[in-house]
Formats: structure tokens, sequence, C-alpha cells
């Protein structure tokens, strides 16, 4: 049995936001405070942050992402209202690389 399938069994995967998929919370944040209300922004924060939380316990719960499949890292992707939650598993945890507004072109995901 992988460590990966004993993490699995237990239910014990760690959530990381790579330090770009933090920023760009702190970027979804800050536009719905300046533009909208900073209830919304909490909102929608929180409604990310609990789709991500989803992954501790069901990291394979993410279809592939068509858009990503040509760097070779196997990367996921859940829905989050209008976010795409982009992430990678990796032995014991679960990277979350960017979090992406889905009303957008997806090849802009391709950076």
């Amino acid at each position: 049995m992988t460590i990966l399938e004993i993490n699995l069994r237990i239910g014990k995967m760690k959530v990381t936001f790579t330090d770009p998929a933090a920023e760009r919370m702190r970027d979804i944040h800050k536009f719905y405070k300046c533009n909208v209300s900073e209830i919304i922004a909490d909102k929608i924060i929180a409604k990310i942050l609990d789709a991500a939380k989803i992954l501790e316990v069901s990291p394979w719960a993410g279809q592939e992402e068509f858009y990503l499949k040509h760097l070779g890292h196997d990367h996921r992707t859940i829905i989050a209202g209008n976010y795409k939650i982009i992430y990678r598993i990796e032995v014991e945890e679960v990277l979350i690389t960017d979090v992406f507004d889905a009303r957008q072109d997806p090849a802009k995901m391709v950076r």
C-alpha cells in the first residue's frame, strides 16, 4: 500500500495553496471588496475555501484539466461558483496551483 493510498483511507491529505494561488485569492477578494462589498468578497472566498477543503478527503474529486495537460503534471480542477480551483496531487498533499475565473477564456489559464 502506498502513502497516498493510506492517506486516502484515513482522509488526511494536506491541502496547500501555492504562493501564486494565494495571491489570486487576495486579488479576488480585493476586487469584490472594492467593486461590490466586503461581505460578498468574504462569501466568495469562503466558497472557494469550502470547495478546497473537500480535497482533503476526496483529492480525486476533480476532473483532469484539459488546458494544462501539456504540462504533464496531471492538473485537476473543481468548481466553486465562477472559479476553477486548479490543483495537482502530490505524494502527501494536494497542491492548489491556481484559482481561475471560469468566465474567462480558458486559453488564459496556460501561463
